[in-house]
């Protein structure tokens, strides 16, 4: 079904690589007009160039920085339909609580957790004033499970994801804006590809994990988000939307 987004803008934080990559290119296939927020200015301009939507440069640990992003939509294009707030890291000194320091856990929280309640805070008043919105936080499915491989810090940043979204979907439901955690398991991202590659006995580790016996493409979690940002999900809020080939299903899988 083409169109599923006609008419509406959204914006995408982090939508220069990986899911949020995926997900500007999808939106603007289902018809809606995309803003990405992003650091990487050639890679933002280019891509906003292509499909017809804007781009600006948005550190979205910056609370001056993220307003401007929303504002843009709505002037550039008339209104916020939809925000995917899917901007992270996971670097990696952000790894078990015995050897990641302050400093690491800080820098993490910032980006994948404050910067979600910064987005929330500048999205809701636009979708409040239209009556209706769809908001979709990347959280993880580690923030429903332990992870076989630690990192301390992102973890429990998605944890607060979840919890966070889980809230804000409650308040406002009555209001027209329905806000819900994406939960997707491993994905072929570059990050991910960076991280494994340095330690292939941590993929290894994740892999065993996974029923369906792969990572997930940035594509496949695209179509999970545009499900979420369409009216098809209409009575879908205060969720934690699980796409993890399994792994939260799971209690030992078979070699």
């Amino acid at each position: 079904m083409a169109g599923r987004l006609e008419g509406k803008v959204a914006v995408v934080t982090g939508g220069c690589s990986g899911i949020g990559l995926a997900t500007v290119r999808r939106f603007a296939q289902e018809g809606a007009k995309v803003v990405i927020g992003d650091l990487d200015d050639d890679a933002g301009e280019a891509i906003a160039a292509e499909l017809g939507g804007a781009y600006v440069h948005c550190d979205v640990t910056d609370p001056a920085q993220v307003e401007v992003l929303f504002a843009t939509a709505k002037e550039r294009f008339g209104s916020v339909d939809v925000a995917f707030n899917n901007a992270g890291i996971s670097p990696p000194d952000d790894d078990s609580i015995l050897t990641t320091g302050l400093d690491a856990w800080k820098r993490v929280q910032e980006v994948n957790l404050t910067s979600v309640y910064l987005c929330c805070k500048a999205a809701l008043p636009y979708m409040l004033e239209q009556g209706r919105g769809s908001i979709i936080n990347t959280a993880s499915f580690v923030a429903v499970m332990g992870a076989a491989t630690s990192q301390i810090s992102y973890t429990a940043s998605k944890g607060g994801v979840l919890s966070m979204s889980r809230e804000l979907g409650v308040q406002f439901a009555r209001e027209g804006v329905r806000v819900n955690a994406l939960c997707p398991g491993p994905v072929n991202t570059p990050l991910l590809q960076e991280l494994f590659a340095k330690d292939p006995e941590r993929a290894a580790r994740r892999m065993v994990h996974i029923p369906v016996g792969r990572f997930a493409e940035p594509d496949e979690i695209a179509a999970a988000v545009l499900f979420l940002a369409s009216d098809e999900s209409s009575f879908i809020t205060a969720s934690q939307f699980l796409v993890d080939g399994g792994i939260s299903g799971a209690y030992v899988t078979p070699l």
